[in-house]
């Protein structure tokens, strides 16, 4: 059976209303109490709006909470990090810092990517930042150690990077794909200024990208394949796969294997000459 939205969002914020101390939040004591938590007073002063709204939101009467007023519901009712994004859903709103982009890998991934060894593996933020990979991955694209932090991105170095953008065989459709997916992530985090200034920088530093940029297409490329042509193992088909941990949905999970018999004995030829 469908569940009506406001409905839903004015018993949530029953629910979690009733169910706290008021002890526990430093409240003074009161007699009387004819019902269980806080009362709507109570959390119309904690959450910093009036109590005719907090009255209005219980009783479904059609309204929808800004981000600030969620954020601070939020915190007066103490809601957990599984609330507190279900909360923000249920009023369709973003939560407040959500573009800030994870700069380390966290430290279950890390592992999961050494562990998928020999396949190759990285995990990335929504930017396409690359926070950790295993050396077959490296031995894939590059040295990862030897570039800046600010080039360890997977937008740059398939579009910019002078010799890994030569290396795709169907370059225009990598690229096509590149900028589509790029344009994905941008729309779903308008604030992040850092992503902007990776698509200003692949703007003006190539042609075929801002001409791409224009045309406005949009897509997400979780799996597909991509063929290489790698300076020691020749040429290699790929098949790759994009998982979000489900923990850390701003973490991108990425695995390669490889597509035929002759790319995997490439692989492992690869493998054993830099072991």
């Amino acid at each position: 059976m469908a569940t009506d939205v406001t409905q839903e969002l004015a018993a949530f914020l029953r629910s979690r209303r009733e169910r706290l101390d008021p002890r526990d939040l430093g409240l003074p004591p009161r007699r009387q109490r004819r019902t269980p938590g806080l009362r709507r007073e109570e959390v119309a002063e904690l959450a910093g709006v009036s109590v005719d709204y907090v009255v209005r939101l219980e009783q479904a009467r059609g309204l929808r909470p800004s981000a600030d007023v969620v954020e601070a519901l939020a915190g007066a009712l103490r809601l957990s990090g599984d609330e507190r994004a279900y909360l923000f859903g249920l009023a369709r709103q973003r939560p407040r810092g959500e573009d800030e982009a994870a700069t380390e890998a966290d430290p279950s991934l890390a592992g999961l990517v050494a562990d998928l060894a020999p396949r190759p593996a990285m995990v990335m933020n929504h930017r396409f930042d690359l926070l950790a990979w295993n050396s077959e991955m490296a031995r894939v694209l590059v040295d990862f150690d030897t570039l800046p932090p600010s080039r360890r991105n997977a937008i740059w170095l398939c579009l910019l990077h002078p010799e890994i953008r030569e290396r795709y065989v169907d370059r225009d459709r990598t690229v096509r794909d590149g900028v589509a997916h790029l344009r994905a992530a941008w729309a779903a985090h308008p604030e992040d200024q850092v992503l902007a200034g990776l698509i200003a920088e692949c703007v003006t530093g190539d042609e075929e990208f801002a001409r791409l940029w224009a045309e406005g297409d949009v897509r997400l490329n979780g799996r597909g394949d991509k063929v290489m042509r790698h300076p020691l193992a020749g040429r290699i088909a790929l098949r790759f796969e994009t998982l979000t941990s489900l923990q850390d949905p701003g973490q991108l999970l990425v695995i390669f294997r490889a597509a035929d018999d002759a790319s995997q004995e490439a692989m492992d030829g690869l493998r054993q000459s830099l072991t």
